[in-house]
Formats: C-alpha cells, structure tokens, sequence
C-alpha cells in the first residue's frame, strides 16, 4: 500500500516483549514507578484491569511529537494502551481496539477506514475520513463558521472575505477587483493537508504581484490584528487556548509598496506569545463563553473531535474575531497540559471500561 504523506515507521506495539526495545520500555516503566508516575498496579496492565486500546495510525513525525513518553507514561497509569497499527495487515484482523487515531493521507487508507468503521461500529475512529476531508480544502474549510454567523454578547466571530482562484494567473487581478477585495491580500494553497507546502502563505500589496503566485490558492483579506493569532485546540468538549505571534499589522505606507512577501510557515511553537510583554487589548484571550459556543457549534457541523482554529482578533476592537484557518488533528505536543486532557477524552470514549477500572 502506498502513502501519500510522510515516511511511516516500522509499526510496533509499544511494550512488545523481547530486544533491546523492550528492555528501554521496561527501564523507562521502572523510572517512571520510582518517580511516582505510575503505580505498580498499572506497570505490566494485569488482567484485572480493562484497558482502553488505542490503535494509531500515524505518520513518524507525528508519533514523534505526539507520543512522547510523558502521554505514554499517564495513559499507562490509567489504563490505556498504545498499539501502533500494522499497514501491512488487513485491519480487521488487528486489534481490538476501543479507539482508532489516525492521521494518513491517501484513497486507499480513507477507503480501508470507511469500510473498518462499517463492520465495527463499536470502535471509535477519530476522525471519520470523509468529514476529515472537509478540512483539506481552504474553499470549504470556514464554510462552517460563516454559516454560523455567531455573534452574542461576548463578541461576533467570522472568517475574512475570501477568492478561490483556481487556473489563469492573468485574470487574478480582475476577478479581485469584481469581488472588492483590499489590498494587501493573504495568499494560501487551495489544499490544505499539513504538509509543509500547505503551511506556507504570501502576503501581497499589489495586484500585479498576484499573477506571480502558485495556484490553485486562496485569497483572504488581511485584517491587522496586533501581531497576535489565538490557536484554539479542541479535543472533544476540552478547550485549550495559546497565543502565537502571527505577521506583524501593515501600515497605509507600506501597502503602497508593491511586492509579495514569502513565509514559510507564520506560527510555531518557537512563536508562542504567552509570555511576551504585549498590550493588554492585544493579549486578552477570546471569551471563554465565545469560545465553547464555537467549539460545540463546529464539532456538531464538522463531525470532528480533533481540530485546532487559528484565530485573530481586529486590531482596535475587543470583540471582533475572525477565524483564519482550521488544522485536523494539529500539533497537540505543543498545547499545554496535553497528556491530561487526552487521557481523560480517551476514558470518555469507553466509559464502561472507565468505570471498570
């Protein structure tokens, strides 16, 4: 079977006994036990204990990130079991597993997936590949949250206006003029499917300077917002917000020079903003309020529990958001607090078994 996305590592249930690998596991399981991090009864999962089975199916890089022994050494302790998943085996024939977690790109992976949560609807599969799908293309992705059209007593959340264009570079600057889109504009690509390409973005203060763009790409009006983006994780009903630093607000003087700067990637955890010293109107997070209503709003359309949205506020005002861009299954390693918030979703997944243990 061929993947279409990053290299995946050779599959292995963690703690599979025998080699070197399982003399690391049990070595890191004493360490973590004389430091109090998991209680003898958990080391070893006794039969006793029912555990929740986590099948993944992850890129390496993202085992890497999301993985780290901190995760594996709470789930442990609560009873919850890693086993990676076997692409060269039929995935019936795996398990059982209570929950599936995946991030694999590729038909055949989507269509193996589709036809696994057929026969085994008893299994958890986060996320279903077709609505996954939804987030994969910037046309669709804000839909959602325009169609909400939220606005409360705690502010109005929107996405910035937007041009899809798809072929026929030439025609770029007319069809920005039909739509009434101001300069400067933010371009993206079209496709957005967490490789490094989808996170690369232009800004562009001209419209001669947007024939120059690699399509198919999506325009945004860029709204200043102080320099600051809010990345809202949403993990079931848990709500985890950092702040980022995001591209600095553009003046009238500088739209008058033409040109198109080139950013690889705008927000990283090398960019957090949680501790810099900034203006309070900048540095105040969205209403929690404001938030949950989003969330809850968005899962239900979505049909996602694992998402982050990248989100800014107008520069000058203390209520007025907009939501920039939705991430499936984003780097969780870098939310604070991850290992809690993730063990505990998966024990709500399988309650029977929570409570069983």
């Amino acid at each position: 079977m061929r993947l279409e996305q990053d290299e995946i590592v050779a599959f292995k249930t963690v703690g599979d006994g025998g080699g070197e690998g399982d003399d690391v596991y049990r070595k890191e399981e004493k360490e973590e036990e004389e430091k109090g991090a998991v209680s003898p009864i958990a080391v070893g999962f006794p039969l006793m204990r029912k555990l929740v089975v986590v099948g993944y199916a992850l890129t390496s890089k993202k085992i890497k990130s999301f993985l780290q022994p901190k995760l594996q050494g709470l789930a442990r302790n609560k009873g919850i079991l890693f086993v990676a998943i076997d692409q060269n085996r039929p995935l019936s024939d795996q398990g059982p597993f209570d929950i599936v977690l995946h991030k694999l790109t590729g038909r055949e992976w989507q269509q193996i997936l589709e036809e696994y949560r057929r026969t085994h609807p008893e299994v958890t599969v986060l996320d279903p590949p077709d609505a996954i799908q939804h987030l994969y293309n910037r046309q669709s992705m804000l839909q959602c949250v325009a169609d909400m059209n939220l606005s409360d007593s705690y502010g109005k959340v929107d996405i910035p206006r937007q041009l899809v264009i798809k072929k026929d570079a030439s025609s770029i600057p007319d069809a920005v003029t039909k739509a009434g889109l101001m300069l400067p504009l933010v371009a993206k690509p079209l496709v957005a499917d967490g490789s490094a390409k989808s996170h690369e973005l232009s800004l562009a203060f001209d419209q001669h300077s947007l024939q120059k763009l690699e399509r198919p790409l999506v325009l945004q009006e860029f709204v200043n917002h102080g320099g600051v983006m809010f990345k809202v994780y949403v993990v079931g009903e848990a709500i985890k917000v950092v702040r980022r630093f995001s591209l600095p607000d553009v003046c009238k003087r500088e739209i008058n020079n033409p040109g198109v700067l080139h950013f690889p990637r705008v927000s990283c955890a090398a960019a957090s903003a949680d501790d810099a010293d900034l203006d309070p109107g900048v540095a105040e997070l969205p209403p929690p309020p404001l938030l949950e209503k989003l969330a809850k709003g968005l899962r239900r359309r979505l049909g996602l529990q694992l998402f982050n949205l990248d989100i800014i506020r107008e520069h000058g005002t203390r209520d007025k958001f907009y939501v920039i861009d939705i991430n499936y299954f984003p780097g969780y390693g870098k939310m604070p607090e991850y290992e809690h918030i993730f063990t505990d979703f998966f024990l709500s997944l399988v309650p029977y078994k929570k409570k069983s243990c």
